[in-house]
């Protein structure tokens, strides 16, 4: 039987108590997932970050680096800081479905859609060039980019970055580069690994059940594993609680899910503030 919504078949492992549905699955019809209908980004915890001109003084033809890409690079050094990457990002939010470029200033090649399952696009920037911007998108296959043009956006920007560490098993969270969070982390078995890489934070939905955690978080990440989550059409990566594995994820971390990041309820609570559009950066 096909499930029609993102959480409809791991809601129900959930609540039967077992750990193995932790891969979200999207539907691709673009019908609003069940849980996001209840309350997504419209009521998420959090606070909204100010928002700020994009770099002025970008000539024609030069292409400027608004977030350098992370890498394993982006482990936090001495002094707690993250290296290689920028200490804020610039987010466009859309607020309509707007043509999509290959390059700055060239022919339009479709359509960055206006919202994803029902969240408004809020992607984060990663270079510019006279009056266009390239950005990060939710969509498959992992690290998509497409240009906009700068004037059919709202700009903003979040100084918040979150970097998930397979190999020490936790989750940090940054504020203009400082690491104010870290976390010992349930991620992907070996069989179903977490999907490394440069996402960000797509939308906040309610969590099915007290198991999930006080919310969830969704992100650009989609399993390489698995293509199709219970006959959904995609396998999405969030975070969110541990959904029974508090023990196993410990003060550690485990791999325990099927590609989703579990975090202890207070460990999650801390990443209320981190708005739509911040990066989430998956290294190894």
């Amino acid at each position: 039987m096909r499930r029609r919504h993102l959480w409809t078949g791991v809601a129900a492992v959930a609540a039967a108590a077992t750990a193995a549905a932790v891969v979200l699955a999207a539907q691709p019809s673009g019908h609003l997932p069940h849980a996001v209908r209840q309350g997504s980004t419209a009521g998420r915890p959090g606070t909204t970050v100010p928002g700020r001109n994009p770099p002025s003084g970008t000539s024609p033809g030069t292409t400027t680096t608004v977030h350098p890409p992370a890498s394993s690079s982006g482990r936090s050094g001495a002094a707690g800081a993250v290296r290689g990457s920028s200490p804020s990002t610039l987010v466009a939010t859309l607020s309509a479905s707007i043509p999509r470029y290959a390059s700055p200033g060239g022919p339009a090649d479709g359509t960055v859609p206006a919202s994803w399952y029902g969240a408004p696009s809020a992607l984060p920037v990663i270079a510019q060039d006279n009056g266009y911007l390239e950005v990060r998108l939710a969509q498959r296959p992992d690290g998509s980019t497409a240009w906009i043009g700068s004037t059919s956006v709202r700009l903003s920007s979040t100084p918040y970055r979150i970097v998930i560490d397979l190999a020490t098993e936790r989750l940090m969270l940054y504020k203009l580069g400082r690491i104010v969070m870290s976390a010992p982390a349930g991620i992907g078995t070996t069989a179903a690994p977490t999907p490394t890489g440069d996402f960000f934070v797509a939308f906040y939905a309610k969590a099915p059940t007290p198991a999930w955690g006080p919310f969830v978080i969704v992100t650009s990440g989609h399993s390489r594993a698995i293509s199709d989550w219970e006959d959904s059409g995609d396998a999405i990566m969030a975070i969110h609680g541990p959904l029974g594995s508090g023990p196993e994820i410990g003060t550690t971390g485990a791999r325990v899910s099927h590609g989703c990041v579990r975090l202890h309820d207070a460990a999650l609570e801390q990443l209320a503030v981190v708005p739509p559009g911040s990066p989430v950066d998956v290294i190894d």
